[in-house]
């Protein structure tokens, strides 16, 4: 029953949803964002607005579906400018609390058990998307840490074998003697980098 009042009404879950399966999704500009934050505000009025020709339960279903695509299209445009995994679980984070406000208001149309079977189903479903929300976050800190690692690793590795190959250059011009050990040396010094 859940299922279908959390996706009646809810036209806010699906650019967020997308973005954050998308690992690295590309920064939005500086001018993008500021335009994102105005027509967010502009939409919400005339969302708004349209609420107010309802009654009741309706009204205030209206005014949190109103108030939540607002709040996620300003969470998923934070989350497009700063290109961050904290921005981005904040947007995933503004989602599940948008649909559970929404719920939330939906589950007044319902009495005694059902009713308290709703709300406690709309928290569950709040507490689960914060909860994936935090785990894709640290999904993608941990991998931005292992990728950091990897590229050290690599170059400190890279740096030893090179060091390594410097000594059997300078190594192997120790056979010769007088100008053509120190044109070897020269070579091998050039070839590596060392002064």
């Amino acid at each position: 029953m859940l299922a279908v009042l959390m996706t009646t009404g809810l036209g806010f879950a699906g650019s967020a949803a997308a973005q954050m399966n998308d690992p690295k999704p590309s920064a939005m500009s500086k001018d993008a964002y500021t335009m994102a934050i105005k027509t967010a505000n502009e939409q919400y009025k005339a969302d708004k607005d349209a609420c107010t020709s309802l009654s009741g339960n309706a009204k205030d279903i209206c005014g949190a579906e109103a108030k939540g695509k607002e709040k996620v299209a300003k969470a998923d445009a934070e989350a497009a400018y700063k290109n961050t995994p904290k921005a981005r679980e904040q947007a995933r984070i503004a989602h599940a609390q948008a649909q559970y406000d929404v719920a939330k208001e939906k589950c007044d149309d319902l009495a005694g058990n059902s009713k308290d079977v709703c709300v406690k189903e709309a928290k569950a479903d709040l507490v689960k998307g914060k909860a994936n929300a935090k785990v894709d976050r640290v999904v993608s800190d941990t991998r931005k840490t292992a990728v950091t690692k990897q590229t050290e690793a690599r170059t400190e590795a890279n740096e030893e074998k090179r060091e390594a190959d410097y000594k059997v250059a300078i190594e192997k011009c120790d056979g010769f003697a007088g100008a053509t050990k120190d044109s070897c040396l020269s070579t091998a010094k050039a070839q590596f980098g060392k002064s």
